[in-house]
C-alpha cells in the first residue's frame, strides 16, 4: 500500500552556514519554515566550527517539540555523541555513506603513494635507486565496515588483494577474505602491507592505534588514515616513524588538527600528509544535497530514512 505523501515542513539552521541546504530541502519537496512550525530540522553545523556548539542544537530540539527528525551534515558526528545529544525520542540521521566514494578513492591514492615511495621520488633532485612495493595481490587490512570500506573494497578488486576487515559487528562482506571483530584487531595487523583506518570515532576507538599496534604491524607496512586523527596516538606514531618500525604513514587527518607548522610529522620522510581533503567541500555539496533531498522525500512518505544514527553506538 502506498504511503500518503505530505509536504514536510523543515527548518534549516543555523542561518547562513550552508545556504545550499535549503535548496536541497526544496528539491526534495519540502517547505522551509521556522523551527516553531517544523516537523524536521536540517542542522548544517558540524560541531567543529567556532561559534556553533552541540548545545545549540540541543536547545533548538528541546524548545521545539514538533521536530521529529534531525538531519546532520557529515558522517562524523562525534561532537554531538560526546555531548549526549542523541536520544530515542527523535529520528537522527547523518551524512554516513555520502562521502564514501571520494574518501575511498583518497585512501587508495594514499596507499599507493606510500607503498610506491612517491613522496621521496617527488622531492628528489637526482636519479635515485629503485624502491617500492606493489599492491597487486597484496594484503590490506581495513578498520571499519561502513561505506568507505565497501567502496575501497570495490576499488581494490582489480588489484586482487587479500583483504581483512575489522568491524564492531562482524558479518560476511563481498570481496573480503576475513572479517574480524574488534578484539582480534592485532591479528588483523599481521602481514598487512596497508592498514587503512575508515572507522567511526568512539570511546573504544579513540587512541586505539599506538605503540602496541605499530609493533604488531609489518616493518614495511603503511598506516593510512582517512577517518579521524584521534584514532592514533600521535606521539607513538612519531616514534614508530622515526625508528622505522613501520614503513610509513599517509594521513588525511591528524591529532591535533590542523597540524601545527612545527610539528615533527611534517619533517619525517616516511610521513605523507594531506589537509583533510579526502572529501573536499566542492565534492560534498552535490553529495550531501542529494542525501538531504532523498531523505526529505522519504520523510514525506513515511519511508525509512538513509543514514540513521544509533544513539547507543554514537554513529
Amino acid at each position: 500500500m502506498a504511503h500518503e505523501v505530505t509536504t514536510p515542513r523543515i527548518a534549516v539552521l543555523p542561518d547562513g552556514i550552508r545556504p545550499w541546504a535549503a535548496a536541497a530541502v526544496r528539491a526534495g519537496g519540502g517547505e522551509i519554515v521556522q523551527p516553531d512550525q517544523a516537523d524536521a530540522l536540517v542542522w548544517t553545523a558540524t560541531g567543529f566550527e567556532p561559534g556553533f556548539q552541540p548545545r545549540d542544537l540541543a536547545a533548538v530540539v528541546k524548545d521545539h517539540p514538533g521536530i521529529r527528525w534531525i538531519q546532520l551534515p557529515w558522517a562524523g558526528v562525534e561532537p554531538y555523541a560526546e555531548a549526549g545529544i542523541f536520544d530515542r525520542e527523535h529520528v537522527w540521521t547523518s551524512g554516513k555513506g555520502v562521502y564514501a566514494r571520494p574518501c575511498a578513492e583518497h585512501a587508495l591514492a594514499l596507499s599507493l603513494a606510500g607503498l610506491r615511495h612517491l613522496k621521496d621520488f617527488a622531492q628528489a633532485r637526482r636519479w635515485t635507486g629503485q624502491a617500492g612495493v606493489s599492491l597487486i595481490e597484496g594484503r590490506v587490512t581495513i578498520f571499519g565496515g561502513g561505506g568507505i570500506a565497501e567502496e575501497l573494497i570495490g576499488l581494490l578488486r582489480p588489484f586482487g588483494c587479500r583483504i581483512t576487515v575489522v568491524r564492531k559487528r562482524p558479518a560476511p562482506m563481498e570481496g573480503v577474505s576475513r572479517v574480524l571483530e574488534w578484539g582480534a584487531r592485532h591479528e588483523a595487523l599481521e602481514g598487512a602491507q596497508a592498514v587503512v583506518l575508515a572507522l567511526a570515532l568512539t570511546p573504544e576507538t579513540e587512541g586505539a592505534f599506538g605503540a602496541t599496534e605499530f609493533e604488531a604491524m609489518d616493518g614495511g607496512a603503511w598506516l593510512v588514515n582517512v577517518a579521524r586523527g584521534r584514532h592514533v596516538r600521535t606521539d607513538d606514531l612519531v616514534e614508530a616513524l622515526r625508528q622505522e618500525r613501520i614503513g610509513g604513514a599517509a594521513l588525511d587527518v591528524t591529532d591535533p588538527e590542523p597540524l601545527p607548522e612545527d610539528h615533527p610529522l611534517w619533517s619525517l620522510p616516511n610521513c605523507l600528509i594531506t589537509p583533510h581533503t579526502a572529501n573536499t567541500y566542492a565534492m560534498a555539496i552535490p553529495l550531501l544535497s542529494a542525501r538531504i533531498s532523498g531523505n526529505v522525500r522519504r520523510f514525506a512518505t513515511g519511508e525509512p530514512l538513509i543514514g540513521p544514527v544509533d544513539p547507543d553506538l554514537g554513529y
